[in-house]
């Protein structure tokens, strides 16, 4: 009888070898190495000699009609934005977050919607069939074409998915599913990816779309091989705080469409409500007259969103100040304070810095440095921003506004929200022509200093 082998496997690759290794050689990945067991390869297929493998013939890409793709809305239009207008048939798509974010809530809402004309089958390897019942009473789930399987056999789930022959299929967590042939316990980088495999190849033979649950580690990414991510049609993100009750739907990877769209909930007593006014949302509550607030404008794909950048500067009580910032890059932070230092004669050298971005947004577009500037002066000289401003405009290192993407889009929803006046790159003048039937001042500056005078 063959003795099992011991070997270790990249979690980041899926690089294996027979020893322990610090770095992976393939993708340079450190203490990323799992122990696994592979499984012994029998005698007779060794021995047995290789057939030659079947030709098959390829289709030219004109004569392939795109009249067959279909896409099922799910009631839900900020996930159908997500994912490009609806669901795929035969895509398969993977859902992560971090525990209680609210991915199994998500689902379950959506089998609400596509219940009323297509068959769901939802596999549970976590929940019983009593919990999951509670939880859809909960949710107001009542759907007669919703199915529920609790089940951990990829082998057997797959062959009740032949032969059942479902709309839609969900699996509630890849981590929990396991394959009898494979030699390792559920969650490992086999079982992950064989399961995931075994899912892709059901999914594409009978053109079934299947959205699967996959649990993230303490680092934030989905637990497993990275190869997962790669195996998968379609990558989605929940994001938001624990003490917030909005969350974010983000899309990494999306072969049906773009990456760059996002999608709001709030987490309510009968499970995620969409929110088709982020900026309203984010604005609620803002204080007025208080030095130290600024409001800015990020684009996420082609939806503007607006929220409020708060700023405190005050004096340290340690012998090197500190410098924390919530929502916002750290290291673009510090640069911003140097340039500020440098080429506006500001000085934060022996002062406390921090800033936070309301409603748990994280500002990562450029066009809300010329925002998180005001914040910071306007704290700095304990003066308020007026109500009615508002800031776009990316800073150089020479202390230059530069201009940004999509201005006029960024402008209409200011002006929707009520804002009079907004600072602008005074080289993005010419985009603006198409703004003169609009009603709000536009302020053209070209370097920082231009931009704080409007402050005093």
């Amino acid at each position: 009888m063959a003795k099992s082998k011991t070997l270790f496997v990249c979690s980041q690759c899926g690089y294996e070898t027979v020893k322990w290794l610090g770095r992976c050689p393939s993708c340079g990945g450190w203490n990323c190495f799992d122990e696994a067991v592979a499984a012994p390869a029998s005698a007779s297929s060794a021995k047995a000699a290789p057939h030659p493998a079947k030709a098959q013939t390829p289709l030219p890409i004109r004569s392939i009609s795109e009249a067959d793709e279909i896409r099922f809305c799910t009631g839900i239009g900020e996930l159908d934005r997500v994912l490009g207008g609806g669901i795929v048939k035969g895509s398969l798509v993977l859902l992560g977050g971090d525990p209680g974010i609210g991915k199994s809530t998500l689902l379950l809402q959506i089998c609400e919607h596509l219940g009323e004309s297509l068959r769901i089958l939802y596999v549970s390897g976590e929940e019983s069939t009593r919990q999951l019942k509670l939880r859809a009473n909960r949710l107001h789930v009542f759907s007669e074409n919703l199915y529920i399987l609790a089940s951990t056999d990829v082998e057997a789930i797959c062959s009740t998915i032949l032969q059942q022959k479902p709309d839609l299929v969900m699996i509630d967590s890849i981590q929990t599913m396991c394959i009898d042939t494979v030699s390792s316990s559920p969650g490992s980088i086999t079982q992950v990816r064989e399961s995931t495999n075994a899912f892709l190849r059901t999914a594409k033979s009978e053109d079934i779309p299947v959205f699967i649950v996959g649990h993230v580690n303490k680092d934030g990414a989905i637990a497993g091989p990275k190869v997962l991510e790669h195996i998968v049609d379609a990558v989605l993100y929940i994001e938001g705080e624990r003490n917030f009750s909005y969350r974010i739907l983000r899309a990494v990877k999306n072969r049906y469409g773009s990456t760059n769209e996002i999608g709001m909930f709030e987490m309510g007593d009968s499970g995620l409500r969409e929110v088709p006014n982020p900026s309203m949302v984010l604005l609620s509550g803002k204080p007025q007259g208080v030095s130290g607030s600024c409001v800015a404008c990020i684009m996420e794909g082609s939806r503007p969103i607006l929220a409020e950048v708060q700023a405190l500067v005050t004096k340290t009580s340690f012998g090197t100040p500190r410098r924390t910032a919530n929502g916002f890059d750290y290291n673009r932070m510090n640069l911003m304070l140097a340039v500020l230092e440098k080429r506006a004669g500001f000085f934060f050298g022996a002062l406390d810095v921090y800033i936070n971005v309301v409603g748990g947004l994280r500002l990562d577009d450029p066009a809300a440095d010329l925002s998180v500037a005001l914040s910071l002066v306007s704290s700095l000289r304990d003066r308020a921003v007026d109500e009615d401003l508002i800031a776009f405009g990316e800073i150089g290192l020479g202390g230059e506004i530069r201009s940004v993407h999509n201005l006029a889009e960024r402008i209409r929803e200011a002006q929707r929200l009520g804002f009079c006046r907004a600072i602008v790159p005074k080289s993005a003048v010419s985009q603006l022509s198409q703004l003169r039937s609009l009603k709000i001042e536009l302020l053209p500056v070209s370097h920082i200093k231009e931009a704080f005078a409007v402050l005093s």
